[in-house]
């Protein structure tokens, strides 16, 4: 909705306050009776009479007190920003003059002008206003950045037609330069590309500044049925082989020949980039990809609803839950604001939420049939039709352009897919150039450069995101787009999360690792030598779904998880319900390279049970902390997470077909565990922890077999005891890559 200027027709009891005082007392009478206005009503008074009447009087107040402040400068930012994001740019302006008049030595507020100014169509103004800016400051990043923009590139949306009918809306952001021609770089998002409008510049073009300093064309789209664009929203549509289908692929496709066909000063070469969901549509574009298509930067790609985001292994990924309306409701029509929402929680302490919500069937008091999301979540439990046919995964073949998958070993949402979708591309695509890279980043880290760099309580360097950007992202574009310089000259860029550095590979997994097995060992131990006749059987606990293991100490409520990925366990070891088994004190260093299947041999008194393995690097006891260590934080005997999974034991043999165990029964699950490169320390241990339940990390299973746990009762949920096995007859152990060397 455009919000008007508001008028009035009679003077405020404001301005007849202050005139009345003035006329009887003289000018100064304002300022020595205090009859000033407040901050409240200085606001009001611009909402009810307008920027000029407010300007009027303030400048009668500084005549008095030329040092008086009526307003701080964050109030009128504040307002001005609410009528530029309802789309009155003029009053947005007139707002933000205002507060450069009362601030003229602050850069933000110039900062803010020039943003008003630009989309209100100013663009020479706005510029001015930046120039300003970075006069005042000359670190100010906002401020350079919009200035770099407006001055290098003009910006057009159109509406691109699709093979169907079905319009996509799309920015077209075109060097001014037009005496070269430039490759386009193109990102597809559900999210909303923002900054709609013709003469509204986003200050952030490309994967980072690096590139968009290199000079490209760059393109932003909202995928099919979302903000700006027709159709409806499919999620992970499937891809489905063959000119006439409609899938992402073919929207991606029809966009690029639009483009070549109708953008000036290209030079025929496309690229592609996105990060998460946009992942998901630079993959999706791969199978069958436009000849001009030649470089394709996937960034935590999702591969597999099943395996990545929502589901590991069957089980839900709660946190979700709450997540499910952003891409679960339909849009009526074409929008620039969210036209979804989230539940709002009275609560910030989500273990408490969750559990108060009981089983997830009573999420219908906050769902309805509008979320078709969480109704298809709800529908398909097991891997059925719904969800293979929505993987990506398995359409990479014929491939001929290059590929740079790029994730995080922190990434607590899509690790699964950087992994499966560089095997894919690698196993059916040979001689192609196809490269991994995969740093100390949690889900999107390599986008923004922060140093020190830290994941949570640990530290890993400093400018790790920056270089990666300037020496890896850029490289890649530059060289397979521009033909300037060479390709990256790596297959496997992995940072070693223990060692803290990062190391190249000819291959990934690295050939020539040696596979070794990690027996869990009767009591606690964790060893690689096997189990003896001797030792006691199998080590057992009670798992209580109605007093689940926390999956953190802390009290949050994210709605994504994050920082879990390497936190401390130590809260966790010490639970009943939670087993540990490590190996004695390393006396040289041990390094992990590649995937991980943690064999498991166990029985149970109920008929379903989860099961959580987690691979963890202990500290000594006397670690010192670091200079960039937390407050509060021990380093000493730190249980570092580097690796863990979980399972939903009903798909131990299919995640098709599910069955229920046989009580008493001994049973074998394999459970793949995501990649490591990490070098577990001379001085350190290797600890390995087995449990349940993991909340609310991922959702509970009720122990009770029942066919759809979406639909469990709360009479389901009961205490069962479990036993893992490490005899030499039911063997429990994991199975790990151990390198030594470098490249």
């Amino acid at each position: 909705m455009r919000l008007t200027r508001p008028r009035s027709r009679l003077p405020s009891t404001l301005t007849l306050s202050i005139a009345v005082t003035t006329a009887l007392l003289g000018p100064l009478a304002v300022h020595a009776q205090q009859a000033e206005p407040t901050e409240e009503e200085f606001v009001q008074l611009i909402r009810t009479e307008g920027v000029e009447a407010a300007t009027e009087q303030f400048r009668a107040f500084r005549r008095v007190d030329p040092d008086g402040q009526i307003f701080p400068p964050t109030a009128l930012n504040g307002l001005g920003y609410e009528y530029l994001q309802a789309g009155d740019a003029e009053m947005a302006v007139a707002i933000f003059t205002l507060n450069v008049e009362a601030y003229p030595d602050e850069s933000n507020q110039h900062d803010s002008l020039g943003e008003a100014l630009m989309v209100a169509g100013d663009i020479d103004g706005a510029i001015a206003s930046y120039e300003r800016s970075l006069e005042l400051d000359a670190d100010n990043e906002n401020g350079r950045n919009f200035l770099f923009v407006l001055r290098t590139y003009e910006k057009r949306e159109v509406r691109i037609p699709m093979r169907d009918g079905v319009t996509l809306f799309t920015q077209i952001y075109t060097p001014r330069d037009n005496t070269k021609t430039w490759p386009i770089l193109l990102k597809r998002t559900p999210y909303g590309v923002g900054w709609y409008g013709a003469t509204s510049y986003s200050n952030a073009l490309g994967p980072n500044q690096e590139t968009a300093r290199d000079g490209y064309i760059f393109v932003y789209q909202d995928v099919r049925g979302r903000y700006m664009s027709e159709g409806l929203y499919d999620n992970m549509r499937p891809h489905v082989p063959g000119d006439a289908a409609i899938d992402e692929s073919s929207d991606t496709y029809d966009t690029i020949e639009w483009l070549l066909e109708n953008v000036p000063n290209h030079n025929g070469r496309i690229g592609m980039w996105g990060t998460s969901y946009p992942g998901f549509y630079v993959t999706a574009a791969i199978p069958e990809a436009h000849p001009a298509l030649v470089a394709s930067l996937p960034q935590a790609p999702i591969g597999d609803f099943f395996f990545d985001d929502l589901h590991h292994h069957g089980v839900f990924t709660l946190p979700y839950w709450i997540l499910t309306p952003l891409t679960g409701v339909q849009k009526t029509g074409l929008e620039t604001d969210d036209w979804w929402n989230l539940p709002q929680p009275n609560t910030r302490d989500a273990y408490q939420f969750y559990l108060e919500l009981g089983p997830l069937k009573n999420s219908d008091r906050w769902y309805g049939d509008e979320n078709f999301f969480w109704k298809q979540l709800r529908e398909h439990p097991n891997y059925d039709e719904f969800w293979q046919a929505r993987s990506i995964v398995p359409h990479l073949k014929d491939v001929d352009h290059a590929v740079m998958t790029v994730g995080g070993w922190f990434d607590a949402e899509d690790l699964y897919g950087p992994m499966s979708i560089y095997r894919s591309l690698e196993r059916n695509n040979p001689g192609i150039f196809n490269v991994l890279v995969m740093g100390p980043w949690q889900h999107g880290g390599w986008g923004w450069d922060r140093s020190p760099h830290m994941v949570g309580d640990i530290y890993y360097g400093d400018n790790i995101s920056g270089q990666h950007q300037r020496e890896v992202e850029a490289v890649f574009f530059r060289h397979f787009l521009k033909d300037e310089g060479e390709a990256p000259g790596f297959e496997a860029l992995v940072f070693d999360t223990g060692s803290k550095e990062w190391r190249e590979f000819a291959d990934w997994p690295p050939q020539g690792a040696t596979s070794i097995r990690l027996f869990l060992r009767a009591g606690d131990g964790l060893s690689s030598d096997a189990p003896g006749g001797s030792e006691a059987a199998f080590t057992e606990y009670v798992s209580d779904p109605n007093e689940p293991v926390p999956y953190t100490d802390r009290i949050r409520f994210q709605y994504t998880p994050r920082r879990y990925m390497n936190e401390d366990q130590r809260f966790a070891d010490r639970r009943p319900d939670v087993i540990t088994f490590r190996t004695e004190v390393l006396e040289e260093d041990l390094t992990l390279a590649g995937d991980i299947l943690a064999h498991l041999e166990v029985s149970t008194t109920g008929t379903a049970a989860d099961w959580a393995v987690k691979l963890i690097d202990v500290y000594p006891d006397d670690e010192p902390n670091g200079e960039h260590t937390p407050a509060g934080v021990v380093l000493g005997g730190y249980q570092q997470l580097v690796r863990s999974e979980i399972i939903r034991g009903r798909f131990r043999d299919s995640y098709e077909h599910p069955k229920p165990f046989v009580p008493g029964e001994v049973t074998e699950i394999d459970l793949p565990l995501q990649d490591v490169l990490h070098t577990f320390k001379e001085g350190h241990r290797v600890m390995v922890q087995i449990q349940s339940t993991w909340f609310p990390l991922f959702d509970r299973n009720p122990q009770t077999y029942v066919d759809n746990i979406f639909e469990a009762d709360e009479a389901d949920f009961v205490k069962a005891t479990h036993r893992v096995y490490h005899s030499p007859a039911n063997a429990s152990y994991l199975e790990v890559r151990t390198i030594s060397g470098g490249k």
